[in-house]
């Protein structure tokens, strides 16, 4: 059996046990004999386990055995969990025989247990930095606010990476990873103990310092600077940094969550504006214009009229065929002066201001366009916002896009996130049960990066997982074991409820070849192509795989998944 396995008479006596059962608890030979005791193991185990052996110890031993009986003469199976001193965990059920005495089956779940907690650490941390995540921060900011009713003040600080974006792209992500990293420790040294510090995402930090005064606040900014202007050494570069850093102040400058953020960011532009490298406070009269959130959501509002919106395609793989099974829909804004923009850098302002639901729309209805003219049966996978769900015309938005494109229900996919889920809204249940009831598939983006991620495959049938790009990147890292098995974990989870799982941000042969192995059934990322605009699409197909080969594909079933160096969009 790959399981410990002992079965008890009534008297409380060993019938009988196999080897695991005695390499679980390092058993003595005298002691795995037929006859022997419960007392004179479960004594044994808690001896080897604590140290202990005296009089008191032996009295809850017998409480704990006397209890453990009674709860099996109640004739019904339970299980509990041991954590063992080697630092194993046993999963342990307890059957009772008809005929009394019982029966004990002692499975190791230490790994499963590793990746649960993996991705429950996950759902509040940035796995790249290691501090909190924007979930978190959510969670420490409204709690921060809540106490403003007893007396206490706050400090936000928000921080952005002076020039970040040279470093990806002259030397490369890895090293723009690294000196996120830097900057995470240093900021992390740079705080008390009781204050939070958080990676909002790309270069964007911010810190709650708590209890903090104006001069306090004052004092801690200047801090920051001087500790992330110091030379960073990443992957053997001497990197010059800086950081520009917008301070709100509670209850002075805001009693809500989007008023501090939004005056710590009209701060952040004063900083930039007087020359970067600076931490300033907001201040009502300097910061009410000029401000670069605004200007950007003025473009933002002209962007769809003057159509410099734009989708690009990025395939989905079959990692069984190596065939295109979808091609997921990705925002980019031509804008007229900043040039090509990620959805990074606009869809988080959209989402604030509602412009999300407009902009939402006209993407649903132009990937529904460009995919009818598709081959059949290629889907298309379109991201949804939690913002969208609220606006309640979400599902009229989708049917009308169906009815004019022609497309058949069944080749769209739709992605949420699990903050769509958080708040547990009856109305947004009913919704996605409509859209599957249209024949759209439900695919759960970033599995693993929010609250609760496993109990929310319970609460709603999604057709698909995307396991999140983060677990993918950490194959490369020290933290590749974790990670290897966080994914296989993901995979079997996925198969055994029937769901597609979808392993992102795939970017190098080896990283194939451990999500194949782990199980995925569906890979995206640059080793078989960056997003390509739509009029791109048919060519792409047209070569019959994503990529050409470089120096070697991987095999499944006998079928190349070719792939080249990834390139970096």
């Amino acid at each position: 059996m790959g399981r410990g396995l002992s079965m008890f008479n009534a008297d409380q006596r060993l019938v009988m046990c196999n080897r695991l059962y005695r390499e679980i608890y390092q058993l003595p030979a005298r002691l795995t004999r037929p006859g022997t005791s419960l007392a004179s193991i479960v004594r044994y185990h808690v001896r080897r386990e604590t140290g202990r052996d005296d009089a008191g110890e032996r009295a809850k031993q017998r409480a704990w055995i006397k209890g453990h009986v009674a709860q099996l003469a109640r004739g019904k199976t339970f299980v509990h969990v041991q954590r063992l001193k080697s630092g194993r965990i046993v999963q342990v059920t307890n059957q009772p025989l008809a005929a009394g005495g019982w029966i004990d089956i002692q499975e190791d779940i230490t790994e499963r247990r590793r990746a649960e907690e993996r991705i429950d650490w996950l759902a509040h941390h940035d796995p790249l930095t290691e501090t909190a995540n924007r979930t978190q921060f959510g969670n420490e900011l409204e709690h921060a606010l809540l106490q403003l009713k007893h007396g206490s003040s706050f400090a936000l600080h928000w921080i952005d990476l002076d020039r970040f974006k040279a470093v990806n792209d002259t030397l490369g992500h890895p090293a723009g990873d690294a000196l996120l990293k830097s900057v995470a420790k240093r900021l992390l040294k740079a705080v008390r103990k009781p204050d939070l510090v958080a990676r909002l995402g790309g270069d964007e930090f911010a810190v709650i310092q708590v209890g903090a005064t104006r001069a306090e606040a004052e004092v801690l900014g200047k801090r920051l600077v001087k500790a992330l202007r110091e030379p960073h050494l990443a992957l053997g570069h001497r990197l010059e940094t800086s950081a520009s850093i917008g301070i709100a102040l509670a209850p002075e400058h805001g009693t809500n969550a989007d008023e501090l953020m939004h005056n710590a960011d009209l701060a952040l532009y004063r900083a930039k504006a007087a020359g970067r490298a600076a931490s300033v406070v907001y201040e009502p009269a300097r910061d009410t214009h000029g401000c670069a959130r605004g200007v950007l959501e003025a473009d933002l509002k002209r962007a769809l009229a003057e159509e410099q919106l734009e989708l690009h395609y990025q395939p989905i793989i079959d990692s069984r065929t190596s065939a295109v099974n979808s091609f997921e829909a990705l925002m980019r804004w031509r804008h007229p002066e900043r040039g090509l923009l990620a959805p990074g850098e606009f869809i988080g302002l959209a989402e604030s201001t509602g412009l999300i639901i407009e902009i939402g729309a006209w993407a649903i209805r132009r990937a529904c366009t460009d995919a009818a003219t598709w081959p059949a049966p290629i889907k298309v996978t379109v991201n949804l916002s939690p913002v969208q769900f609220e606006s309640g015309d979400l599902y009229e938005t989708i049917v009308g896009a169906i009815a004019s494109s022609g497309i058949d229900p069944q080749r769209i996919e739709v992605e949420i996130t699990e903050s769509v889920l958080l708040r547990d809204d009856p109305k947004t249940h009913a919704l996605l049960h409509k859209l599957r009831d249209l024949g759209l598939r439900i695919a759960l983006d970033d599995f693993g990066t929010a609250y609760a991620s496993l109990s929310y495959l319970r609460s709603f049938p999604f057709d698909k997982i995307k396991i999140d790009r983060s677990f993918v990147r950490d194959l490369n890292s020290v933290r590749r074991e974790d990670s290897i098995a966080i994914i296989r974990a993901v995979a079997s989870l996925a198969k055994q409820l029937q769901m597609t799982s979808v392993a992102e941000g795939v970017e190098t042969a080896e990283q194939i070849e451990s999500v194949l192995v782990a199980g995925c059934d569906e890979l995206q990322g640059f080793y078989f192509s960056t997003p390509v605009p739509a009029g791109d699409v048919p060519g792409l197909l047209s070569r019959g795989a994503p990529t050409r080969p470089r120096q070697r594909s991987v095999a499944i079933d006998g079928v190349d998944l070719m792939g080249a160096t990834a390139r970096r969009a």
